[in-house]
């Protein structure tokens, strides 16, 4: 799932989101459909029974359904009968990747009480966990490198590169030694990957009751959260790099591709690793001496938190079968009447870790809701004037294979065609979340002024508003935070939406192929994080805790059903320049104020170290050690995204009033050259041959997942993570190629405008 990094992106005129809506006068307000669409989403709405979702799920979820298990084949095969039978034109497309299943894993503590981790979750009386038949996947997180290992421990609290920098300073090296690293606080896969950077040979990770356990809520099954012997499977494939299958970087992984060598993969883990329990972990962390953690570092268990090293010794050893794998996307069309070469694709995946009720199944059943009412609209008649791809995806848990794969595979006429992808995940009760590209914002606003929040009456949107405007009063709210809450105040504005980096499977979409996405869910009252990638994540929770009675499962298939249908029947490009302009400027100060602050940091540094500071503030009787001097920062030259920015503000403007002003007059010749200059106007963000600094597969010079985050959105990521990496001269290039695509993006702008004024 993506980070939650939210953006103040605002809009600055209104926008005719379709050719079925109406003009609004007001900056943001939300717009009234027209009769005959608000007729045609009653009737969508109608369709969609939470029942069903229940029955779907239930079957769904029956039997772990991870790849290579029989019953993730079985579910993909259903997935397609039930698309042929409602009217879709549906197929399997089958891809051949590298799937690494485990063979052994062991865990011990070593020493005169020794203790052997049981990697494996008991299942639990009435729930899926113990009705299964087929055997759950073990303790395992995949693409980690296979090995058999015995040193010292070291606890590095979330494992992160500022808990190596507190390292540092306590004096503490974990080189040679096997690591122990909490969820939390940035990606999984970040964590092995951190430790063999910093010279460890193992990595154990655990979830902290602080995190997910009995600190937030009763444990399962008296309550949502992860029991004591909870595991949170994953994977730890170095996504920074590529996602997808990582023997086929940039091609689709067919059965006869043409493939790397397993050793010349990059993205696979260097250090065997393995998660446990927070039960298990409590056994190794109380066996560390050394100094005390810092209270920041300090989890939810009952004992003292210490570094080590040692003198707790760990042995280590993981095995798995590194065989190709086949996988299953189940790929269904509703062919166009009007542009059928103009694609809205929506898509969730259908694989799970164990059960994966909630984590991905609550947005698959979504998915099938709506592609089932789309199917009962077609038999009243409806035929949506763009063609409408429904997906769902396979091996999205290992790393977005699925979804990589096909994007990979049909790059070409992707970019030709695809007008907008929309994804869902995991979803719960609570409030909407969504993310994506700015120029799409004006319509999510308009869609969620429409739809009913289940539980409270009002508009899932003004619920929104409502909850971030009560987030700015906590003491502790960020100057962001308390932006985004004045504007969710004005109703004539519109609620920004958040900036995507990686996750889920828009990113081969968005990072890749340039293409538009959005992403949507509802998140924060059903308490999934406790069973998150666990043998417990199964049809009862679901039900039980994280949505009760399928009602916001029903409520995501409303939503999503709304956009797909206003951007597939739309006569006018559906984006609103302005929003994205408006973001980008936003960006673009962040990035100064991070150069600025990376500035005074290193010469408040440099001062500190000078006056042996440091080390007069250190217990001369604990060991401690000096951070690494940070360069000076030099002058970056940010007139080319200055002037950009600029220019992009105006021709956005302009492009916004031309059509606010002409659509109403506009020929059919005139509709049709907008539609192809907006069409693929987003792939001018992406250029071909460009790529970021060491993982070109990432073209996306706006948005991109952190090199050190993970999923979390680096917005325009070429300059900002040079900065951050005290790389000065990609600072100054990616200052240039960022605002050459920006540049081609206000030109594409000029052009649908000068088609707009009868030119």
């Amino acid at each position: 799932m993506p980070g939650k990094a939210k953006i103040s992106a605002r809009f600055a005129i209104a926008l005719v989101a379709a050719g079925v809506l109406c003009i609004s006068t007001a900056l943001g307000a939300s717009t009234p459909v027209a009769s005959d669409q608000a007729a045609l989403e009653r009737n969508f709405d109608a369709l969609i029974q939470p029942n069903q979702l229940r029955d779907w799920m239930k079957l769904l979820a029956a039997q772990p359904n991870h790849v290579s298990s029989p019953h993730d084949k079985a579910n993909a095969d259903q997935i397609l009968a039930w698309f042929k039978e409602w009217g879709w034109d549906a197929h399997i497309e089958t891809f051949w990747v590298l799937y690494p299943k485990p063979v052994s894993e062991s865990l011990e503590l070593l020493g005169s009480t020794p203790f052997k981790a049981t990697l494996q979750e008991p299942p639990i009386p009435g729930d899926s966990s113990a009705t299964a038949t087929d055997p759950a996947l073990p303790a395992y997180v995949d693409y980690q490198r296979d090995g058999d290992v015995t040193a010292g421990l070291v606890y590095v609290n979330y494992g992160m590169l500022d808990d190596y920098k507190m390292l540092q300073r306590l004096g503490v090296s974990v080189k040679g030694k096997i690591v122990i690293a909490r969820y939390g606080g940035g990606w999984r896969g970040l964590k092995p990957k951190l430790a063999e950077d910093h010279g460890a040979i193992g990595c154990i990770i655990y979830s902290d009751p602080a995190q997910d356990g009995y600190s937030i809520d009763g444990t399962y099954p008296d309550g949502p959260m992860r029991p004591p012997r909870g595991i949170q499977r994953g994977s730890v494939l170095d996504m920074g790099l590529y996602p997808g299958d990582p023997l086929t970087p940039g091609i689709g992984a067919t059965k006869d591709a043409k493939r790397l060598k397993m050793s010349d993969a990059p993205t696979i883990m260097k250090i065997p690793t393995l998660p446990i329990s927070y039960a298990d972990a409590q056994v190794f962390l109380a066996a560390l001496a050394g100094p005390v953690a810092p209270p920041a570092w300090r989890g939810g268990l009952p004992i003292t938190y210490r570094i080590g090293p040692g003198p707790a010794v760990v042995h280590l050893a993981v095995k798995s079968d590194w065989e190709q794998q086949p996988i299953y996307d189940v790929i269904a069309t509703m062919k166009g009447s009007t542009w059928p070469d103009r694609w809205v694709v929506r898509g969730n995946h259908h694989d799970g870790w164990v059960f994966g009720a909630t984590d991905p199944l609550s947005g698959q059943v979504a998915l099938l809701a709506e592609a089932k009412a789309f199917g009962g609209l077609a038999k009243q008649g409806w035929r949506p004037k763009r063609t409408i791809v429904y997906t769902s995806w396979d091996a999205e848990e290992p790393m977005l294979l699925g979804s990589t794969e096909w994007a990979e595979q049909h790059a070409s006429e992707l970019k030709k065609k695809v007008v907008l992808y929309i994804n869902s995940d995991s979803n719960e009760r609570g409030f909407l979340g969504v993310g994506g590209s700015p120029d799409f914002q004006h319509l999510v606003n308009q869609v969620a002024a429409d739809v009913v929040d289940p539980e409270t009456g009002v508009s899932i949107g003004q619920r929104l508003r409502a909850k971030m405007r009560i987030a700015a009063l906590a003491p502790t709210a960020s100057e962001h935070t308390r932006t985004e809450a004045k504007i969710a105040a004005d109703p004539d504005k519109d609620f920004p939406i958040e900036a995507l980096g990686s996750g889920s499977d828009f990113s081969a979409f968005l990072d890749y192929l340039g293409v538009p996405v959005l992403d949507v869910g509802f998140y924060e009252e059903g308490h999934s994080s406790g069973v998150y990638h666990s043998r417990y994540d199964t049809f009862e929770h679901h039900s039980r805790f994280v949505d009760p009675g399928f009602v916001y499962d029903a409520t995501l298939a409303k939503t999503v059903g709304r956009i797909v249908l206003r951007v597939a029947d739309a006569d006018l490009p559906a984006q609103n320049a302005s929003a994205f302009a408006n973001a980008v400027s936003d960006y673009l100060d962040q990035v100064k104020k991070l150069a600025n602050d990376e500035r005074e940091e290193a010469a408040i540094q440099a001062k500190l170290l000078h006056d042996h500071a440091f080390q007069l503030a250190a217990d001369p009787t604990k060991s401690s050690g000096l951070p690494t001097a940070l360069e000076p920062v030099p002058d970056i030259d940010f007139t080319p995204l200055n002037d950009a920015v600029k220019r992009l503000k105006s021709s956005a403007k302009s492009y916004d009033d031309a059509l606010a002003k002409n659509s109403a007059h506009l020929s059919g010749s005139q509709i049709t050259r907008v539609q192809a200059l907006m069409l693929n106007i987003d792939q001018t963000l992406a250029p071909e041959n460009v790529g970021l600094p060491g993982r070109n597969w990432y073209k996306n010079l706006i948005y991109a997942p952190g090199r050190y985050t993970g999923y979390e959105a680096k917005t325009l990521p070429g300059v900002r993570e040079a900065i951050e990496d005290r790389r000065w001269s990609d600072a100054n290039r990616y200052a240039k190629l960022t605002a050459d695509a920006l540049n081609a993006y206000s030109d594409r702008l000029n052009a649908a405008t000068t088609v707009l004024s009868g030119g």
